[in-house]
């Protein structure tokens, strides 16, 4: 078995095809093919069902699913390990949540200092990325904090304000009950606070709409569609032209912060410790 296979593997497994493994990867499918099946003879075991319309894993393959994640993740950590401090290099996988008004400074600063880092950014809600820097599928993640987990440490990165936003100047609280509210999907740290509030004052939303990106949602607002909650600094140019308007919500929920979290126990690469170096530093700097 070599660790290309279990690479080979992953791809078949995520997109559930020979072929479109094999197009990503930019293998021949027959390569493809082939190495599924040593790798199946190797572990006495078939890993997929095959169907008309591909392959999905069996209970078998689910629970390689998981080994083969770890054995990579651990392959990672070794090279990295090895790394010259003085000058990393190598792929940084970064989470965001997609308001983090800060983060382009951030990697800026960064990638001057460091040009052989290749940034990796994936986008996300809180959970979705807590839970991937968990499996170190993440060297580390920009989410709504605060973050109460013992796998997880974090830096503060900034403090801000949720607030309300609307196409019109005449909001009022009812209008909770009555419009739309386009949220980002379920394990979002805004949309927690939101419904937190709604709770405590006994408001039952009409409707919610999911989205998955910011664009979407500000676009959507702006189009008259229905209310969101953001923070107050991802929207400051809209509410300064009077394309949006903004409403505070109670203290004790629109206060947020962002934090940049890693796990506790992986091994703190020089890529990673430059990265959060560049933002204790920034800190510092805003600060004083």
């Amino acid at each position: 078995m070599e660790l290309n296979d279990l690479n080979i593997f992953r791809a078949v497994a995520a997109h559930g095809s020979i072929s479109k493994a094999a197009a990503e990867l930019n293998y021949v499918q027959s390569n493809v093919t082939a190495r599924i099946k040593l790798l199946e003879k190797e572990l006495d075991t078939e890993l997929f069902l095959r169907h008309k319309r591909g392959m999905i894993l069996n209970s078998e393959g689910k629970r390689f699913l998981e080994y083969s994640g770890e054995i990579l993740a651990k392959v990672k950590e070794m090279k990295r390990a090895f790394q010259d401090k003085s000058n990393p290099s190598g792929i940084l996988d970064i989470g965001i949540v997609e308001t983090v008004i800060s983060l382009p400074e951030i990697l800026s600063a960064y990638y001057n200092k460091y040009p052989n880092v290749e940034l990796s950014l994936k986008s996300g809600v809180t959970e979705y990325l807590l839970n991937e820097v968990i499996e170190m599928r993440l060297d580390g993640a920009f989410v709504t904090g605060p973050i109460m987990h013992p796998l997880i440490e974090g830096i503060e990165v900034i403090q801000e304000k949720l607030v309300l936003v609307s196409k019109t100047n005449d909001f009022n609280v009812r209008d909770l009950s009555t419009k739309p509210l386009l949220l980002y999907n379920k394990g979002c740290g805004y949309r927690e606070r939101l419904e937190s509030f709604m709770k405590a004052e006994g408001i039952i939303p009409k409707q919610i709409m999911e989205f998955g990106t910011f664009g979407t949602i500000i676009g959507s607002v702006s189009a008259g569609l229905g209310l969101s909650i953001i923070p107050e600094s991802a929207v400051v140019d809209w509410i300064a032209n009077g394309t949006l308007y903004a409403y505070d919500i109670p203290k004790p929920y629109r206060e947020i912060s962002t934090i940049f979290i890693r796990k506790k126990e992986s091994y703190l690469t020089s890529t990673l410790q430059c990265f959060m170096d560049e933002i204790i530093a920034r800190n510092v700097t805003t600060r004083v």
